[in-house]
C-alpha cells in the first residue's frame, strides 16, 4: 500500500498481517473513491471508522483534509495507523481512538465532512454504523461505504440518500450525500 498523491505521495504504508484482522482497500478501489470526491477533500474534517491501517484517512490528509479521526477497536490497527501517520508526517493533523464504532459514536461530539466506513465484511454492522455516523456529518457531509457487492444498502438513511454506487467485482462502494430536497 502506498499514498497515491498529495504531500505524502508515494510513501509506503505498513499493513496488518492476516486477512482475518484487516482487509485493506485495493489500490483500484482507493483510486476510484478519491476520484469521486477529489474536489471535496481540501479543508475537510474526516472520520476513518474501522480504520485498519488508516490508508483512507491518510490519503485524505495527504490531499489536503484539515483533520482526521481514526477509530478502530483493534489496538494492533491503531498502532499501525500511528506508525503510518508518523511515516507520512501527518500525525499532527490526526487523532486515533481505540474503541468500537458504537462506543465512539455514542460519545462523539465532533462533526465531520467525510466519513469512510469499511467494517469487516461479514460483521453485519454496516447499516447500523452508517445510521450512527450520519448523525455526526455536516450539512454537506459525505459517507463512503465499502462493502461486498452482494450486500445491498438502503437508498436513503435518515436525510441522506445514495449519490453513487461503484462496483469492482466482489467489492462495492456506496456514497451517501444529504438529500437536496430535505429542508431542516
Amino acid at each position: 500500500m502506498r499514498v497515491i498523491t498529495g504531500v505524502a505521495r508515494g510513501r509506503r504504508l505498513a499493513t496488518i498481517e492476516g486477512t482475518d484482522i484487516v482487509r485493506p482497500t485495493t489500490e483500484k478501489v482507493k483510486e476510484a473513491i478519491f476520484s469521486a470526491i477529489q474536489f471535496e477533500i481540501c479543508g475537510r474534517r474526516v472520520l476513518d471508522l474501522f480504520a485498519g491501517s488508516g490508508q483512507l484517512g491518510i490519503e485524505a490528509l495527504s490531499r489536503g483534509a484539515k483533520s482526521a479521526v481514526f477509530v478502530d477497536s483493534s489496538k494492533v490497527s491503531i498502532d499501525t495507523v500511528k506508525k503510518n501517520l508518523e511515516t507520512t508526517k501527518l500525525l499532527g493533523l490526526a487523532k486515533t481512538v481505540n474503541l468500537d464504532y458504537s462506543s465512539y459514536l455514542l460519545r462523539c461530539t465532533e462533526v465531520f465532512d467525510i466519513a469512510f466506513l469499511d467494517p469487516p465484511y461479514k460483521s453485519g454492522i454496516l447499516v447500523d454504523a452508517l445510521e450512527k455516523t450520519l448523525e455526526h456529518l455536516s450539512a454537506f457531509g459525505t459517507a463512503i461505504c465499502e462493502h461486498p457487492s452482494d450486500i445491498s444498502l438502503p437508498d436513503t438513511v435518515s436525510v441522506f440518500k445514495v449519490h453513487r454506487v461503484y462496483k469492482f467485482g466482489t467489492i462495492c462502494v456506496t456514497i451517501y450525500k444529504k438529500d437536496e430536497g430535505f429542508n431542516e
